[in-house]
């Protein structure tokens, strides 16, 4: 199992009031927020959006952009946050830098963090790239590797000790050394992003990000996640 977590940060309390709150003040001639003690439970404001906007292809999507939801992201490789920030529509990032954050590499040498720690590398098995080709990582392959990020790991110090810069050094690092970050949405990008990269050809990680991200969804938004699970979820639909 890897080391792949996200941890909700904060989000908005009573999500599906408050989406419902925004698409009743579409058509309601009076202040919304005036008759907050007559607005329906949470739950059924669920099901109402769900019928009113989202139901029978409705697409009605702009009240489910009000709520926001934060997540701290950890330890995925750095082609992750690459894939992910393409279709960044109502996400925002802050994303661990290599300016400042090279401590864990040096560790690395030191013997003080595993290298698998610092570095991601794909499990072992067979693979089939988007144009077909197939292949096995094997262990011999994935252990030169490994001890090619621990190389990379003292090539990085050595520069280190001769006074580079981290961001300079950085350089030498191999591609998918891990990061985290900190990424807020609201409802509608995140469907958007599971839309992107949970289908069944997206990047390995990018979905494993997924799967970390949807009990937290679907926690927080039941009824929108269970008419997404139903009507959108892994079937590559075009995105919202």
């Amino acid at each position: 199992m890897d080391r792949f977590t996200v941890e909700v940060i904060s989000q908005t309390p009573n999500p599906q009031q408050t989406m419902y709150a925004a698409m009743h003040q579409d058509y309601a001639e009076g202040f919304v927020a005036h008759d907050r003690a007559q607005w329906p439970s949470e739950e059924r404001c669920g099901e109402i959006l769900v019928t009113s906007l989202l139901k029978g292809g409705r697409g009605h999507y702009g009240p489910l952009e009000h709520p926001q939801i934060v997540f701290n992201v950890g330890w995925f490789p750095h082609s992750t946050m690459q894939q992910i920030r393409t279709h960044r529509v109502g996400v925002s990032f802050d994303v661990q830098s290599f300016r400042y954050t090279g401590q864990r590499i040096l560790d690395v040498v030191d013997g003080k963090r595993e290298v698998e720690e610092v570095f991601y590398l794909r499990p072992l098995g067979y693979y089939t790239d988007r144009q077909g080709k197939k292949y096995e990582y094997t262990p011999e392959a994935r252990q030169q590797d490994v001890d090619w990020c621990l190389e990379a790991s003292r090539r990085y110090k050595t520069r280190i000790d001769q006074g580079f810069a981290e961001e300079h050094a950085r350089g030498l690092i191999p591609f998918d050394i891990r990061q985290h970050w900190v990424m807020s949405a609201n409802v509608r990008s995140v469907m958007h992003l599971l839309d992107l990269r949970w289908k069944a050809d997206a990047q390995l990680e990018a979905q494993k990000m997924c799967e970390e991200i949807w009990p937290h969804f679907a926690a927080w938004v039941p009824a929108i996640a269970a008419w997404y699970e139903e009507n959108r979820l892994k079937k590559a639909r075009l995105a919202p």
